[in-house]
């Protein structure tokens, strides 16, 4: 079982999760975490046992040295941390792991016992895949979700994928056999700039959590990393002439499968989320 620090009574807590590993191309869904673990001023509440759950000549131990000088070892391990956002009706627990490497129907039943002594009412799993889209373009985010009346209220959709899957999908099927309302957000990285970061694609799903808690996200230095990594990829698309051809070759696909009440849609979206920022910045 997990220890959690004492904690204050939290006000319907909502579960935000990641983990690193084969759901978080580049980096893109763990990264949020970090930002909101920053911008949230977050206290870290409990950390699984990675002994159990992690064969560390595949996730090795970390040597450094502390504040003090003192030479110490971290190992891989999953954490719970709360925060309570300004401005939300709700507090948010955040948890920041690492897809385990075995034992993970146990790895995950743990986790929830956790999330349910901390009182969380749902739960919400953010991955990122590596997919055939520009990164001129805004990031495709899909989301689904396992209760109808969910699917309604965010316009999400039921998931119908088969196939391989990792912890990010088995964590997801155990809130469902738990009867716990579960969301999922994906952001789509390009696979030709696979490697990370990918600020771009942390700051689609910071806007998906942005209109799940109806709330303005600090967004620090997000968005001008975002403007300079897509900077980067132009350089590299302009230096080499197949990368070019083969962007503009996704341009043309996806502006043409794009349909403008989609657009006209994401476009109210946006300002929608400036406006709250705007608000917030005001008071």
């Amino acid at each position: 079982m997990i220890e959690i620090e004492e904690v204050p009574e939290l006000r319907s807590p909502i579960l935000v999760a990641a983990f690193e590993g084969w759901n978080d191309a580049a980096d893109a869904a763990s990264s949020v975490i970090d930002h909101l673990m920053r911008v949230w001023n977050a206290r870290v509440v409990a950390a699984i046992d990675p002994e159990e759950f992690y064969d560390f000549q595949m996730n090795r131990p970390v040597v450094g040295t502390n504040e003090e000088g003192h030479r110490r070892i971290t190992w891989p391990s999953t954490q719970l941390a709360v925060a309570s956002p300004p401005g939300a009706l709700r507090d948010v627990i955040l948890l920041r792991g690492i897809e385990p490497n075995m034992r993970w129907r146990q790895f995950c039943a743990e986790l929830l016992a956790a999330a349910d002594e901390l009182g969380a009412e749902i739960v919400v799993t953010l991955g990122a895949l590596l997919a055939d889209t520009p990164h001129t373009r805004p990031i495709p985010v899909t989301g689904t979700a396992t209760e109808p009346e969910l699917i309604d209220k965010l316009k999400l959709e039921q998931s119908n994928y088969e196939g391989p899957t990792g912890i990010v999908g088995v964590f997801q099927d155990a809130c469902t056999q738990l009867d716990i309302p579960a969301v999922s957000y994906w952001a789509a990285v390009p696979h030709y700039v696979a490697q990370p970061p990918c600020p771009k694609a942390t700051l689609a799903l910071v806007g998906q959590l942005e209109d799940l808690l109806e709330i303005s996200i600090p967004l620090g230095d997000l968005p001008e990393e975002s403007r300079a990594w897509e900077r980067g990829v132009d350089e590299l698309a302009e230096e080499d002439e197949e990368i070019g051809d083969y962007v503009r070759a996704l341009e043309e696909t996806r502006d043409t499968a794009e349909l403008p009440e989609a657009s006209g849609e994401a476009i109210a979206r946006e300002f929608e989320r400036y406006l709250k920022r705007r608000d917030s910045g005001n008071d």
